[in-house]
């Protein structure tokens, strides 16, 4: 779907009130494949590939603003007015940006790992990634993904979810996957979140990228939010405990 001047990949699946998945820095909308798969029997669920992300090539001015405009637009083009919404990681922030720019389109609001406004030296981490994936390709940083961003307990009992969030990795672009690390680098704190918007929040208790403290700061800004917090469970939230994620979401949804 061409929108704003992107091309971007956008999935669709089943039929009902719309759900959109937006996934995290490192993803695709692979990612919620559990989750869609059984989402699809009851709702019409939109998955999209960010620019520079998975299937989505490379485009200019990507950062969280543009990556919500971009998802506003795709409801547009899809004729849907409005959707609860699913974000990953950066994706937290980027529907975040989405309810706080087009609030008439985000009617839940689910945030799977929320990571915060970086602080000078994650900025500086997320300058130095983008340089090395210029530098040495995806290779260089899929090692690191995996050894920091899941937990030990998923690395151990649970190798496959390490091999796939290594493919995910390396099958990026790296000159799209530089620029959405900048992306995160240059992000700012999205704002409150409606008090009157439902929101879920889950998160991994192992979680390094997107600590449970994240979680519960916006549930106490916010008032009436669900706090999950899964034991045993790093960052990579729906692939960690896919059964888990998809149960909270189909209650919420």
């Amino acid at each position: 779907m061409n929108v704003n001047g992107k091309d971007l990949a956008v999935e669709v699946d089943g039929e009902g009130p719309a759900v959109l998945m937006v996934h995290g820095l490192g993803g695709t909308s692979n990612f919620y494949q559990v989750q869609a798969d059984v989402l699809a029997d009851r709702f019409r669920v939109i998955r999209v590939d960010s620019a520079g992300a998975g299937r989505s090539p490379v485009a200019e001015g990507i950062g969280v603003e543009s990556h919500a405009d971009d998802l506003a637009a795709v409801l547009d083009g899809l004729g849907i007015e409005s959707a609860a919404v699913v974000g990953h990681s950066l994706g937290t922030l980027i529907v975040r940006a989405l309810a706080a720019r087009h609030p008439q389109k985000v009617t839940k609001l689910a945030l799977l790992g929320a990571v915060r406004e970086p602080a000078e030296a994650g900025r500086k981490a997320q300058r130095d990634r983008a340089a090395l994936l210029r530098d040495r390709g995806t290779a260089a940083v899929a090692p690191a993904v995996v050894a920091n961003a899941l937990s030990e307990t998923t690395r151990r009992d649970h190798p496959e979810v390490a091999a796939f969030v290594r493919e995910l990795v390396m099958r990026q672009d790296a000159e799209g996957y530089a620029r959405n690390c900048e992306a995160l680098a240059a992000a700012a704190d999205p704002g409150p979140i409606d008090p009157n918007l439902p929101l879920l929040l889950v998160t991994g208790a192992d979680d390094k990228v997107g600590p449970p403290e994240a979680s519960h700061e916006l549930a106490r800004a916010h008032g009436t939010a669900t706090v999950e917090v899964v034991p045993g469970t790093g960052h990579w939230t729906a692939l960690e405990a896919a059964g888990t994620v998809t149960d909270q979401l189909l209650r919420f949804l």
